[in-house]
């Protein structure tokens, strides 16, 4: 009985193994190579089409992932502000702006390359500011819009990139990095 049992379980080990490669196959042939270093993938043969809905749903899925993202960071960084004493939904514009600023780094940490510094980005933190700290859509804008002409927007900016880049590994921001550290060390509150 017992032999039986360990025979039957190693035949569907077995299939299930073999459904495993031949998935794999599968998805190895029909996924586009990613590009590495000194590799340059294959031209298209006259017969294939690039598939534009496939890439379609991957950038509407980046997206979902990058505002998934950037409003996790946000509310964790507004619950590390609130318990050191600052409530970005009842501070200044202007430190709203700050947080804005942060976000935006951050943002910038977490997207592709190629939407860095676009203006879907700045609508997408704009919009998540908005809801995290209260600042108009409007105004968050204009802070991205502006961030080289401010010292403090652009001190930010950098620690909010360096931030979401260190907590995309270890899943906590530095507290150097912190949005409360960017705008307690940079603006007089």
């Amino acid at each position: 009985m017992i032999d039986g049992l360990v025979a039957l379980t190693q035949a569907g080990l077995l299939i299930l193994l073999a459904t495993l490669v031949w998935r794999m196959l599968m998805l190895a042939r029909s996924e586009p190579l990613v590009a590495r270093p000194g590799h340059q993938p294959a031209p298209l043969a006259h017969k294939e089409k690039p598939v534009l809905r496939q890439h379609k749903r991957r950038a509407s899925a980046d997206r979902t992932e990058l505002f998934t993202h950037l409003h996790i960071l946000a509310g964790l960084q507004e619950r590390d502000c609130r318990i050191s004493g600052l409530q970005l939904g009842e501070a200044p514009e202007t430190v709203r702006a700050y947080a804005a600023a942060w976000l935006y780094g951050a943002g910038c940490a977490l997207c592709n390359q190629s939407e860095r510094h676009s203006d879907a980005l700045a609508g997408l933190v704009a919009q998540i500011a908005n809801k995290k700290t209260g600042i108009r859509q409007a105004e968050a804008v204009q802070a991205i819009a502006t961030l080289t002409s401010c010292g403090v927007l652009l001190a930010c900016f950098r620690a909010g990139l360096d931030g979401a880049e260190y907590w995309q590994s270890h899943q906590y921001v530095q507290p150097e990095n912190s949005l409360y550290a960017a705008i307690t060390a940079n603006a007089l509150i």
